[in-house]
């Protein structure tokens, strides 16, 4: 069966595709999951126009009614915005979610698969899964690092998740062969500050730069994703230590709650920005900004 009997793409990504035109892939959980309404739609729309303002096209990607839906209409988001019951789809949910014909927000994982489908190269989200705290004695591993393994996407994120393992989380990736550049500076970024306490593997200043790495890439045929980490900008990053306390707290909160599985990170991010007032989410839509805005760059160099 041909993979393009569950792919709808819009018109205007089709152009662009059709076109060789730069397009930069969203995904949909941060709306679905990430935030509450009217917040979410509102963000999802002035992370797609940072898209259109360097000259790309922006296809943000869910699954509704048995299709992959690559550019969401206006509607479209409002409507993942505001239904309940929208399943969070990772590789292993995605042909349950498309079978039954439910909702679907598709995290990094889903996103980059159906970004690699329709090839669309470049992506941009908050931040990437990885490997979680305890992970030596849950094997919690998020899907996205295997899937960064195999599929031809590149990423650009504020690195990932604080509340993760970095350090494992980074040698992961090295066991998997994924490149892991970071963007203007030497030290790795951890999503809400950009510090980490990690130096970056490796370190390029412009967004040519990342598109030759790329054409390098995978013009060996060496498979797989490269991760872009692009520091949120200084005038919103929180304190690494203030944040890594709310971090312990809210894991100490989620174990006594039981909370598990995919339900993990929703919680603790919403636990977070409950309890520093809304700063995080503030920093959490600067970074998505930050990261489509740098994700179109390198889309436009390396449609040339």
């Amino acid at each position: 069966m041909n993979t393009s009997n569950f792919i709808v793409l819009s018109p205007e990504v089709q152009h662009a595709l059709d076109n060789n035109l730069p397009v930069v892939a969203l995904e949909s959980t941060i709306i679905s999951h990430g935030m509450p309404w009217p917040q979410n739609a509102i963000t999802a729309k002035s992370v797609e126009d940072e898209v259109r303002k360097q000259g790309a096209v922006p296809a943000t990607i869910a699954i509704k009614e048995g299709k992959c839906l690559v550019g969401l209409s206006s509607e479209a988001i409002d409507y993942f915005a505001q239904a309940q019951n929208v399943w969070k789809v990772s590789l292993r949910d995605m042909p349950y979610v498309i079978a039954q014909k439910l909702p679907g927000a598709t995290t990094v994982a889903a996103t980059m698969r159906i970004a690699a489908i329709a090839g669309v190269k470049i992506f941009a989200t908050g931040g990437i899964g990885g490997v979680h705290r305890g992970a030596t004695a849950t094997m919690d591993i998020s899907a996205d690092l295997t899937e960064m393994g195999q599929t031809n996407v590149a990423i650009v994120a504020a690195g990932v998740k604080s509340i993760l393992d970095i350090g494992l989380t980074l040698e992961y990736m090295e066991t998997l062969g994924i490149p892991v550049v970071t963007y203007g500076q030497d030290e790795f970024p951890s999503f809400y500050s950009s510090k980490s306490g990690f130096d970056s593997p490796l370190r390029l200043d412009s967004a040519t730069a990342i598109s030759d790495l790329l054409k390098a890439k995978w013009g060996m045929q060496l498979d797989g994703a490269v991760l872009i980490a692009n520091p949120v900008p200084t005038e919103f990053e929180m304190g690494q230590d203030a944040i890594e306390q709310y971090i312990l707290n809210a894991l100490e909160a989620a174990n006594q709650q039981k909370v598990k599985g995919k339900e993990v990170t929703p919680f603790i991010l919403k636990y977070i920005a409950d309890h520093t007032k809304g700063e995080s989410l503030e920093t959490n839509i600067a970074l998505i900004k930050n990261n489509a805005r740098l994700a179109a760059q390198i889309a436009v160099a390396h449609c040339k």
